[in-house]
């Protein structure tokens, strides 16, 4: 496995993280009255839609994004849907359950990839080659 694809798996690992918590904190607002539901986007994805249709004259007129730093690389977005789904807010808890699952299976996913990494460098250490 190469090291770019080991920084994915850290990323998406990262990702999967602050994801969880904004479904965490949709699901615990759900009976708050106002609340906006939140989703989590990347921003390098919105930054090449937006860097695609408009031009700047200026390099301060976007924050740039700081690769080093997991949370500058997500967005939060806040979804304007008016509908009242909970009764009082936009929250709609078999989808954030839905995601939740999905949120889940990813982060596994990846922690699954990268443990498997690490134990086949272990073992090549250890002398006992790759399995």
């Amino acid at each position: 496995m190469a090291q770019p694809v080991v920084k994915s798996l850290e990323r998406m690992l990262d990702y999967c993280t602050q994801k969880q918590k904004v479904i965490s904190r949709n699901i615990a607002n759900i009976g708050t009255e106002g609340y906006q539901r939140q989703d989590l986007q990347f921003k390098e994805i919105l930054s090449d839609a937006k860097s695609s249709n408009l031009r700047t004259s200026n390099e301060k007129h976007f924050d740039t994004i700081n690769s080093s730093s997991a949370e500058s690389e997500y967005q939060l977005t806040y979804d304007s849907d008016e509908e009242k789904l909970s009764g009082h807010n936009n929250v709609d808890i078999d989808k954030e359950m839905a995601e939740m699952a999905e949120n889940t299976i990813r982060f596994k996913f990846a922690a699954r990839k990268m443990s498997d990494y690490f134990k086949s460098i272990q073992n090549v250490i250890k002398g006992g080659g790759t399995s």
